[in-house]
């Protein structure tokens, strides 16, 4: 009996407070603990990051090529819908952020304040060592090769062989990438969160470009909260089930992507979240692994509201003929963002002349400092976008698609 009381008295923090508690001591550390102190923790971090990158490739070809190849019915078609309603979603968003960019902030920049901008990486905590250890394979080729062995294992008879022992080799590494997940990443997510808002508190230029635009900071915050209002609406509408409680039970994810910035990184939260919202286990290991990599709504708006308030700052041309070419081209580049903080940013470096911007001059180095200080919350949207597409995708998938291939 007193053991048994003994276990019911004991706390058990759950994921959120420890987030939440991973931010606050980070915040706190970076501003008073002295620089060894934090630099151990940031090498710490560091190392996690290592490892993280290390297994995001793997962990996407386990998800994903299970999730396709359970799907013995509409793997194909899954597929193309999910693409199709991620790459538009992804290109409304960016369409609905210039157009209100377009017309609030001109009422606030001061060309005036050209120039000012520091260099986003100056001030950074550097780590005492750091481990190379390098994926055995990128996200892109990691999701490329999932598609073709999931749809492969999918089409195969289930009286081939040769599907059985590809089915069963990829559900027992999928087995063992959830070790990893539930024995490394959980628990040690929280002090990889805590290295990064050490560096966000000891780095001044961020803080710097947020005093230069921080109406611009508030307004993509807003963009962000308003498509996922929007994106749960329709998902509820869809799915039958009430928005707000979907967007309840993806806090989890979003103070993830917060921390990590990184959507991939917050895969096995996110497909946690999934499950609280009734998504079948299938749907959830396919679209949230995959639309962790081509579904960016919130980097999208951040990025280009960044854009539109740099170019209308230095009074560079402006209009929607310049815009949307650059936002369609976007929404294919910057799938090789997520494996990073900031991957959108660098991915979106090359096809900057496509605005007229000069991707190592003076006025890149403020974009990309202005977007690094908003990269959490557009990660945080990207992953919560991702799970009202995945409730979208299991009601058309039980409805429509499983009844018709059946």
């Amino acid at each position: 009996m007193s053991e048994s009381a003994a276990k019911k008295k004991q706390v058990k923090l759950g994921l959120i407070p420890k987030l939440i508690i991973a931010i606050v001591i980070g915040i706190l550390l970076g501003s008073f603990a002295p620089e060894p102190v934090n630099r151990i923790i940031v090498t710490l971090s560091t190392v996690f990051g290592s490892f993280l990158k290390f297994i995001i490739p793997l962990m996407i070809l386990a998800f994903v090529t299970m999730g396709i190849a359970d799907l013995t019915q509409g793997a194909g078609k899954l597929l193309g819908i999910t693409a199709g309603i991620s790459y538009l979603s992804t290109l409304v968003a960016g369409s609905g952020a210039y157009l209100t960019a377009s017309i609030l902030f001109p009422s606030f920049m001061d060309t005036s304040h050209t120039g000012v901008a520091g260099n986003p990486e100056a001030g950074l905590l550097l780590p005492y060592f750091s481990i190379d250890l390098a994926p055995v394979i990128d996200v892109i080729a990691a999701i490329t090769l999932a598609f073709i062995l999931g749809l492969s294992i999918s089409a195969m008879s289930n009286k081939s062989e040769t599907r059985n022992v590809l089915h069963d080799f990829f559900s027992e590494f999928s087995q063992v990438i959830n070790f990893a997940l539930n024995k490394v990443i959980i628990p040690f997510l929280p002090l990889y969160i805590c290295g990064t808002f050490i560096n966000m508190t000891v780095s001044g230029s961020a803080f710097a470009i947020l005093g230069i635009l921080w109406k611009v900071f508030l307004t993509v915050i807003a963009l962000h909260l308003i498509y996922l209002l929007i994106l749960f609406a329709i998902s509820g509408l869809v799915s039958k089930m009430n928005p707000f409680v979907m967007m309840k039970n993806q806090v989890p994810g979003y103070l993830s992507a917060i921390g990590t910035q990184s959507s991939a990184a917050t895969i096995p939260v996110n497909l946690a979240c999934s499950e609280r919202n009734g998504v079948s286990r299938e749907i959830r290991n396919f679209v949230v692994p995959l639309c962790a990599t081509i579904h960016l709504p919130g980097s999208m708006i951040t990025l280009t509201s960044c854009v539109t308030a740099v170019l209308l700052l230095y009074e560079m041309p402006l209009s929607i003929g310049i815009i949307v070419p650059f936002i369609m081209t976007l929404g294919i580049v910057m799938m090789a963002a997520p494996g990073a903080p900031g991957g959108a940013i660098m991915s979106a470096l090359p096809f900057l002349p496509l605005v007229g911007i000069a991707p190592d001059g003076a006025i890149a180095s403020l974009l990309v400092a202005l977007y690094i200080t908003q990269d959490s919350f557009g990660t945080a949207c990207n992953v919560s976008g991702d799970n009202a597409i995945s409730k979208v995708m299991d009601t058309i998938y039980k409805k429509h698609i499983k009844k018709t291939d059946g």
